[in-house]
């Protein structure tokens, strides 16, 4: 998992970042508000770990931030304040677990793991849009300028990433974990090679949007109109 510790005591971030890459988690670190609000709001993670009391910007403003912004990421929320107002207040922000400090480190590595087996909320069905295109989960239908285009199961998986991302720099590793899945066995070129395909589809549908290479890091779905 790719988890964003925002936290501004130091020493605790460096100690959690080494407990967690140890459990072959993929961790960032942010120790103030502005930093942390920037990280959430670009950034792609399958958890974040929130202190509540930050420099600059508190906890529960990011926190509300990133969900009216539709940012979905599960968070669980850290702090010294243990009364039942404040954790109501965490939850009702859009929180989905709390911890009071100080926890053990089991505690919350049992946290992130109930987190990671919670099934993502489903929808009778999934319409994605980024420009002008719609894509149908449902059935894997992409459209574009009255064009449709069946999509397969792997091409789709792909696309979904990108259109829950957009504009946003996805890490190859990301990739490979989102579509192929964390014990997924895959040759780096089969990457590449999707990305071709989709970026052949969207030449067929004449759509705005392409796929960037950002080198060294990996790709961006982006507006080909925006210089």
């Amino acid at each position: 998992m790719h988890i964003l510790i925002i936290e501004d005591d130091r020493e605790l971030c460096g100690a959690l970042k080494e407990q967690l890459d140890a459990r072959s988690h993929h961790v960032t670190c942010c120790h103030t508000g502005s930093e942390a609000l920037y990280c959430a709001m670009n950034g792609v993670y399958d958890l974040i770990l929130l202190d509540r009391m930050l420099p600059e910007i508190d906890g529960l403003s990011i926190l509300r931030s990133i969900r009216q912004n539709r940012i979905t990421t599960p968070v669980i929320l850290t702090t010294a304040l243990g009364a039942v107002n404040d954790r109501i207040d965490g939850l009702d922000c859009g929180a989905d677990d709390y911890l009071v400090k100080p926890y053990a480190v089991e505690e919350l590595m049992a946290r992130i793991r109930a987190l990671s087996r919670r099934p993502k909320a489903l929808t009778e069905h999934e319409t994605l849009s980024y420009l002008d295109m719609n894509y149908d989960a449902d059935v894997r239908m992409l459209s574009c300028k009255g064009k449709e285009l069946r999509l397969s199961g792997r091409e789709a998986l792909l696309l979904e990433f990108f259109l829950k991302n957009p504009e946003k720099t996805l890490a190859r590793e990301q990739i490979f974990y989102r579509v192929w899945g964390p014990d997924g066995i895959v040759e780096d070129g089969n990457l590449d090679t999707y990305i071709y395909f989709l970026r052949k589809h969207l030449r067929k549908l004449k759509s705005r949007a392409v796929i960037r290479t950002v080198h060294g890091l990996g790709y961006c779905m982006e507006d080909s109109h925006v210089s």
